[in-house]
């Protein structure tokens, strides 16, 4: 799993079928301190995060373990929006702050 935040989407009128219905979210990956990194994923989106949400994320074959992408030709999935998260007791981020 990883950690990043919504930073933008992909529009694609010609995919895969299994693809269809599906939206994808570009995700900005960040490191351990919520600091972005220059590492970007296209990523399905499984849980309804939008734009500036700081999300959980897996990528290979682990992305293609949620109910929506099960069997689906991805590598990356959203699968969690984050509330709050900290570091050896230091709140790295807070949703609400």
């Amino acid at each position: 799993m990883m950690i990043g935040r919504v930073v933008g989407s992909v529009v694609s009128t010609q995919k895969d079928e299994r693809l269809e219905s599906l939206k994808l979210l570009v995700v900005q990956v960040h490191d351990h301190t919520n600091a972005p990194t220059e590492r970007y994923v296209v990523a399905v989106d499984a849980v309804q995060a939008g734009l500036d949400d700081v999300v959980l994320f897996a990528t290979g074959s682990s992305a293609r373990q949620t109910r929506l992408t099960n069997d689906k030709p991805c590598d990356a999935v959203i699968m969690a929006i984050v509330d709050s998260w900290d570091v050896d007791g230091t709140n790295v981020y807070e949703k609400w702050a």
